[in-house]
């Protein structure tokens, strides 16, 4: 064995520290050791108590969402992080009022309903009309324009619980597309089961968007149990020919532009001129409860994992933090950061905002070039359960707008899925639900997967779209 102030003898003082000091670096940035400490990470469920705590909801454009940009500020302040402020830009605001639904013959009772974003007002009086049941968005789309006046139009859907969280994309458009359908189809207004997969009697929140040309019209998300059991009255009434009439109160107003903002923190890197590494979640919640899952939980996991990396030395690249506002009722956060620093020099972009459960697996949208990092990165997660097969990474909403004006490379760590659209914009996405154990899984395969790239010299620029 070579004694260390042998071999730097001869080098001479200035040369000596600087290979000591690289040798130190390359040590403090070794993944399997940040992987290591990072499974002992309790700053992410800190992150996650404190927003659901000590601000609860953070619906859009409202005070709430407001008062967690100032927590936020001052918390990544207090961590450390460099570069930390407050991106305002403006957005419509839309919030709820009251809202009520009841089926008021030949089956009387009453229903848990909550109004989708931007639905219409049906008045303070409410209206009640005639239940005309679909089974399918595409049974509702084949019926002639104009059959449904007067009526209000019902969809059901029959979404399962998947890891993957595919049933989303699937039955998503019944609540994304629906309502505006059902409006040129001529309904008074519109009610679905909720885009869920729990079984308790609460309805799932969600945006909805009535393009240009179209009435907005009265639009709520029942409870899955509710949804059901009108599912059954519309049959039971079907064969003595007796409509179901359903009275529906929603009360949701529009409030004009608001102001929203984005949160941008940074970890700055050694080296300026290499690209930046972009990692997100979104601030903002919906109304019904605090957002713990969606999406405190990813604020909490990607800057966990972007303090681990500052704690172990300066890396080679930038990390930047994007806490993104105005993400559930229109993508308003990414699109401004987007606009905003179309400009800036970014490499990869990564998010987190689909829970706190296991990583399951990575995928990769990266140049050929890169493969090495790819393989370096599939070999390191290996420990912690994670496989990297599966389709090229696509990112998540708050970073696709960048991704696609700038063709940025991608990095996909997908969580599981599995009980995700139980608790997705329901009263229950609560502290409670969050497993410290899982968190701390996302949080060492977030920090192995940093320690990576914002260390590596490889050239992550795609190639130019044809």
């Amino acid at each position: 064995m070579i004694k260390t102030s042998k071999l730097l003898a001869p080098l001479g003082a200035a040369a000596s520290a600087l290979l000591f000091s690289s040798a130190i670096y390359a040590t403090s940035h070794d993944p399997a050791a940040i992987q290591a400490s990072a499974l002992k990470d309790s700053l992410a469920y800190e992150i996650t108590e404190g927003l659901t705590t000590e601000v609860g909801p953070r619906q859009a454009g409202t005070e709430a969402e407001a008062r967690a940009r100032d927590w936020s500020v001052k918390k990544l302040k207090s961590l450390g992080f460099q570069n930390v402020r407050n991106e305002p830009f403006m957005m419509p605001t839309w919030v709820r009022g009251e809202e009520t639904a009841e089926v008021t013959s030949p089956f009387p009772q009453k229903f848990h309903v909550t109004a989708l974003g931007n639905s219409a007002s049906t008045g303070a009086k409410g209206i009640e009309a005639e239940v005309v049941h679909f089974a399918s968005l595409a049974a509702m789309k084949a019926v002639p324009d104009g059959s449904l006046a007067g009526k209000i139009a019902f969809v059901t859907h029959n979404m399962h619980r998947a890891q993957d969280g595919s049933g989303y994309g699937a039955f998503g458009p019944i609540r994304w597309v629906g309502p505006a359908i059902a409006s040129q189809k001529g309904a008074l207004a519109y009610v679905i089961k909720s885009i869920g997969t729990d079984y308790h009697r609460n309805p799932h929140a969600g945006n909805t968007n009535f393009p240009d040309g179209v009435k907005p019209i009265a639009t709520g998300a029942l409870s899955l149990p509710d949804a059901d059991n009108l599912e059954r009255m519309v049959k039971l009434a079907r064969n003595t020919n007796t409509p179901v009439k359903m009275k529906l109160v929603l009360t949701p107003q529009n409030i004009g532009n608001q102001e929203s903002g984005n949160i941008i923190a940074e970890v700055t890197g050694r080296d300026p001129s290499k690209g930046m590494i972009l990692v997100a979640c979104h601030l903002d919640s919906w109304d019904l409860a605090t957002g713990a899952f969606d999406d405190a939980a990813g604020c909490g996991i990607v800057t966990a994992a972007a303090k681990q990396i500052m704690d172990h030395g300066k890396p080679l690249r930038t990390i930047r933090i994007l806490w993104a506002g105005a993400e559930e009722v229109g993508l308003w956060g990414g699109k401004a950061y987007a606009k905003a620093h179309a400009g800036d020099k970014h490499a990869i972009a990564m998010e987190s905002d689909f829970g706190a459960d296991n990583i399951w697996r990575v995928e990769f949208n990266l140049p050929d070039e890169a493969k090495a990092v790819r393989e370096q990165i599939a070999q390191a997660l290996l420990p912690l359960g994670i496989g990297a097969s599966g389709p090229p990474a696509t990112g998540g909403a708050d970073v696709r707008d960048i991704i696609a004006s700038n063709n940025l490379a991608v990095i996909d760590l997908q969580q599981d899925g599995t009980r995700y659209f139980d608790l997705h914009h329901t009263p229950d996405d609560t502290l409670d639900k969050i497993d410290p154990k899982q968190m701390r899984q996302n949080v060492a395969a977030w920090s192995t997967v940093l320690s990576i790239i914002a260390n590596s010299t490889a050239d992550f620029t795609k190639p130019e779209k044809e």
